[in-house]
């Protein structure tokens, strides 16, 4: 069907095409924003932590410094001093990289959710075809992205110049300083113009994501040849769902009519309904209607009880009655017993039977 490909896509996706993207790994997914809120929440740590990470640093070196004659004699490859203070240095900062791991998860998780995407880290060939990554390179979309991101580094260039010019009064107070109240100024000053950077990519961010939600949105919309065939594949075509649901109503039809000749009586309209009913007192509680039908139906339980001798009896009402309110294996409704037990108390006496 070469028709159905230039279809245009106007249709939402459904849950099964979103499964299916996602097993792929197409995922409406802004990496501005894991970019921005790991830079104001990993700020927002060494702010809040400034003085626990200085004080742990300046006992590390200065420990090292007044002790380093004894650690050369020690050890004069400095191999396991290395060692130590590496692990001291990592213990030391380890809030703050536990804090950027957490954040970096929890908006991946946040954006499209936990799940392992085997299919998206499989290699595929087709992406070192030179020829195709050219095309791609110079396609429209490429363009489009190049631009997108050369407005993102000027709005955050402007950014970062504003937020480091604000800062150019504390510059010429640094000289006064001692080592202590410039090292501070000097943490103080580039934390806060990178939170305002970050903060401009956090805007940039929700923007980025937007926009991507859009295009993935865009980019998983289906057909309505293609809902039909999805339809076809989930549930079934309806030609076959039809043709089933005709042989089920025929095999129950079948082995309605083979109940028919043991029912212990025919209750009909006289031409328009039918019901058979049985009853065994020793298995049943009461009479049930083993068969049911109208015009041609109603017509061949009437054969069949003819051949098989099964009494027919004429009542217009109590056969309207069981029609309406009974279906197939149904037992007669108990306002009905007593009418019922009158036909087959007739239906006995004719056959010779003891009434119970």
């Amino acid at each position: 069907m070469p028709e159905e490909s230039f279809q245009e896509k106007t249709e939402r996706a459904t849950p099964r095409r979103r499964q299916k993207a996602r097993e792929k790994g197409r995922v409406a997914r802004s990496t501005e924003l894991n970019s921005a809120l790991m830079v104001l929440f990993g700020c927002l740590t060494l702010y809040l932590m400034g003085s626990h990470l200085s004080g742990g640093l300046q006992e590390l070196v200065r420990y090292t410094m007044a002790n380093a004659p004894l650690i050369a004699a020690a050890d004069p490859s400095y191999l396991r001093i290395f060692a130590d203070n590496m692990l001291k240095f990592f213990a030391i900062l380890g809030p703050v990289f536990a804090v950027m791991v957490a954040i970096a998860l929890g908006v991946n998780v946040a954006q499209v959710g936990f799940r392992v995407t085997p299919k998206a880290m499989e290699p595929k060939l087709e992406k070192l075809d030179i020829v195709k990554g050219l095309k791609r390179l110079f396609s429209v979309r490429s363009l489009v992205t190049f631009g997108r991101d050369t407005i993102k580094l000027l709005i955050i260039g402007f950014v970062a110049y504003k937020a480091i010019a604000s800062e150019f009064e504390g510059f010429f107070l640094l000289p006064n300083m001692n080592t202590s109240e410039l090292a501070f100024s000097m943490v103080s000053m580039a934390l806060w113009v990178v939170m305002k950077v970050g903060a401009a990519i956090l805007v940039i961010a929700v923007l980025d994501y937007a926009y991507q939600r859009y295009e993935y949105e865009k980019s998983i919309r289906m057909s309505k040849q293609e809902l039909r065939d999805e339809f076809k594949d989930t549930e079934g075509s309806p030609q076959v769902k039809a043709r089933v649901r005709q042989i089920q109503r025929e095999q129950a039809r079948r082995r309605m009519m083979q109940d028919v000749a043991t029912a212990d009586v025919v209750i009909t309209n006289p031409t328009e309904l039918a019901v058979a009913l049985k009853y065994d007192h020793e298995n049943m509680n009461a009479p049930h209607v083993v068969a049911k039908g109208e015009r041609l139906i109603a017509q061949k339980i009437r054969e069949i009880a003819l051949e098989h001798d099964v009494p027919i009896v004429e009542d217009k009402p109590l056969a309207r009655a069981l029609f309406k309110m009974c279906n197939i294996g149904d037992m007669v409704p108990q306002k009905l017993y007593r009418v019922v037990a009158e036909v087959l108390a007739y239906v006995y006496r004719l056959r010779g039977k003891v009434v119970r």
